[in-house]
């Protein structure tokens, strides 16, 4: 069975442990440990009923929904099957353009969705090093009215912030930018970054945002795309009809307006993150990064695959290794941020794994001595 290039891949982590899926520990997807919400639960519920029809094609009530919460006109929102969906036709838009710079470590769908087109991508690497230093992080590109931008906040796989004023500038750089926010959710309203205050102000914006993350419903697929009428238009004429289905819609309805749920998911991150960072910063071989989003990136100087291999054949827990992030290498994984119970269970088995490891070196190394 071929290795995964995302995370969450339970049918290959489990034939890899030799467990059941449901044995495995996951934290290689960057989902919310609180959810689903109830709320999302009771709507898919209330709805059975309306199976035996199609939906709406327009989404209408979601839509509204949605631009009700980001106090936005419905016509700027365009609900997609996940992010990913809308990052393919974002990614169809950047190819017509002569370039698209793209900032690295890069989420490897985007590569998906550019190459799809033909498009030709110009990578800019991020200074790992000063991530720490917030205001020098932010990537630098060439000025081109002629090319496109691609870029997440928080990033991934790094969970750095970029702060909104520093993003703002590549608007009048560039013919088209495209800000994927899928982990915006996790910062409260007064802490976040988001472009979708200005959206209205610049035709040439894209924002990007995923529903399944934060609400724990990866297996709904729900995202949506904020960007001027005319392009979401465009790309509602492209795509397959009916890419939501009716369970999906309803939910998605339902949790953007669970404040409870919101505000406990805010309430509990910060405290897990800075618990789990102190944790992994006092493992012999392990350095986290900090990060503003709901995942941890940590170098390591093992082998990434090996370590992820040790941890699921031993411990049935489930990393990201971060081969698919091709300018990282093979000395970094990612993990997310989970309950303190299950942090704490992933601590030690990284404590023990990372100590098989440097055991299996020395005794490598006096072996080699020995010849």
């Amino acid at each position: 069975m071929m290795r995964p290039t995302h995370g969450g891949n339970l049918v290959w982590a489990a034939a890899v442990a030799g467990c059941s899926p449901s044995e495995i520990l996951d934290f290689s997807a960057s989902i919310n440990p609180l959810g689903p919400p109830k709320s999302a639960i009771a709507a898919i519920q209330a709805h059975l009923g309306e199976l035996g029809a199609y939906p709406d094609p327009n989404y209408w009530e979601l839509r509204t929904a949605l631009g009700q919460w980001h106090q936005l006109p419905p016509e700027w929102i365009l609900p997609g099957n996940g992010s990913a969906e809308l990052l393919t036709w974002a990614g169809w838009d950047l190819a017509q353009l002569t370039k698209t710079f793209l900032s690295t470590p890069a989420f490897a769908d985007y590569y998906r969705a550019l190459k799809a087109f033909g498009a030709k991508v110009q990578e800019c690497p991020l200074e790992l090093e000063k991530l720490e230093d917030r205001q020098d992080a932010c990537p630098t590109f060439s000025n081109s009215l002629e090319c496109g931008l691609l870029l997440n906040n928080p990033h991934n796989p790094t969970g750095q912030m970029f702060l909104r004023e520093k993003i703002l500038p590549y608007l009048e750089q560039f013919a088209l930018v495209v800000v994927d926010e899928a982990f915006m959710d996790f910062l409260p309203p007064e802490q976040e970054q988001s472009l979708i205050c200005v959206v209205q102000e610049y035709p040439n914006l894209v924002i990007l945002r995923s529903l399944t993350k934060f609400y724990s419903l990866p297996g709904l697929r729900l995202g949506y795309a904020i960007a001027h009428p005319d392009r979401l238009q465009s790309w509602q004429q492209r795509r397959d009809p009916w890419s939501i289905n009716t369970l999906a819609a309803a939910a998605a309805v339902a949790v953007i307006q669970d404040r409870e749920f919101q505000q406990r998911t805010w309430k509990w991150l910060p405290s897990a993150r800075i618990e789990l960072f102190e944790g992994l910063s006092q493992i012999s071989g392990l350095r986290p990064y900090q990060s503003s989003a709901n995942f941890l990136l940590v170098q390591t100087e093992h082998l990434s695959s090996t370590l992820q291999e040790k941890l699921l054949q031993h411990d049935q827990i489930l990393i990201r290794d971060c081969l698919s992030f091709p300018t990282l290498g093979d000395r970094f994984f990612r993990v997310a941020v989970r309950s303190e119970v299950e942090n704490k269970r992933l601590l030690q088995a990284l404590k023990e794994r990372s100590e098989d490891a440097g055991a299996d070196l020395r005794f490598r190394g006096q072996r080699s001595g020995g010849v």
